[in-house]
């Protein structure tokens, strides 16, 4: 009994080496790289979505949803950041309307398509995988996923109804000092629990085919992508104010250049999330990162998506 325990410990703490230098070694190799991209990409693809959301939520009369996007989006931000990009982008929805919004929204369409495509070929390059379609049905499939994503906004705001009643709630049953705390924390917990859908579902909708079964996890990536933004927006704030002053480098520009240093940092945790699911989901489980079109089960064979 205590051979088989020390054997299961053995082999436990062999997986998870094999699984973190793979995702160390993922992350050295691709990760600066696409976190540049991601972050100019980000930024771009913040006002190409609120101006995408303005436009679809209008068509069904609730004009007013796009500055609610907006807003759930920077309260996942930290509170510089966020108050950077408010203003400008609520010039950006207040300057569109009619015709000019649509165009804006498709234009915004194709930029968000873009990003959307970056994080695919991010997880290709995790896999070890090569494309096996056209470049428009991948495309189109990244539009549609945009639209999905503007549509499930505006459900979820219909049912802020729950969120509101259990504040009304705290606000009537709990002292006021604890109801403020209670409904922070609330609020705080929901954008979490948002985020990681939301990364579960993009990690779930651009893993290559052969590696979206159930025996493939995506949440352990999805749940280190949300634990590493957290952690980003938790401690940048305090580094920055400590030990960077972006003022004196960039002077009126250094809220933007802060607000990309944040998006790459963020994007350097999308590529650890993807690296991480590809690491678990290695069949031969050696710890070693594939070259792109090498197929696990077949060496030598080429994989496609």
């Amino acid at each position: 009994m205590v051979r088989a325990a020390l054997n299961f410990e053995k082999l436990w703490l062999s997986r998870f080496w094999r699984v973190t230098r793979r995702v160390l070694l993922g992350a050295y190799q691709d990760g600066f790289i696409h976190a540049g991209n991601l972050a100019y990409l980000s930024l771009l693809a913040l006002f190409a979505f609120v101006l995408c959301a303005t436009a679809i939520a209008a068509s069904f009369g609730r004009t007013s949803e796009g500055v609610h996007a907006l807003e759930v989006i920077l309260a996942t931000m930290p509170p510089g950041i966020a108050q950077t990009l408010d203003a400008p982008v609520r010039e950006v929805i207040a300057a569109r309307n009619g015709h000019l919004l649509w165009i804006g929204a498709g234009f915004g369409l194709w930029t968000v398509a873009s990003l959307i495509e970056t994080l695919r070929d991010i997880l290709r390059r995790a896999y070890g995988t090569q494309a096996s379609q056209s470049f428009w049905k991948y495309r189109l499939a990244s539009m549609g996923l945009v639209v999905g994503a503007v549509l499930l906004l505006l459900i979820c705001f219909s049912l802020q109804v729950v969120t509101l009643a259990l504040g009304d709630l705290m606000a009537r049953f709990l002292p006021p000092e604890i109801a403020g705390v209670g409904e922070i924390a609330m609020t705080r917990g929901i954008s979490l629990f948002g985020l990681f859908i939301a990364m579960f579902a993009l990690f779930v909708a651009l893993t290559p085919q052969r590696f979206r079964g159930s025996h493939n996890p995506k949440w352990p990536g999805a749940l280190a992508t949300t634990l590493w933004w957290l952690a980003v927006s938790t401690a940048l704030p305090h580094v920055l104010a400590r030990l960077i002053s972006y003022d004196l480098t960039y002077g009126s520009l250094a809220g933007v250049m802060v607000a990309l240093f944040f998006f790459y940092l963020v994007g350097l945790g999308m590529v650890i999330g993807a690296e991480l699911n590809a690491a678990l989901a290695s069949a031969d489980g050696d710890g070693q990162r594939r070259p792109i079109g090498h197929r696990i089960d077949e060496p030598g064979a080429q994989a496609m998506e």
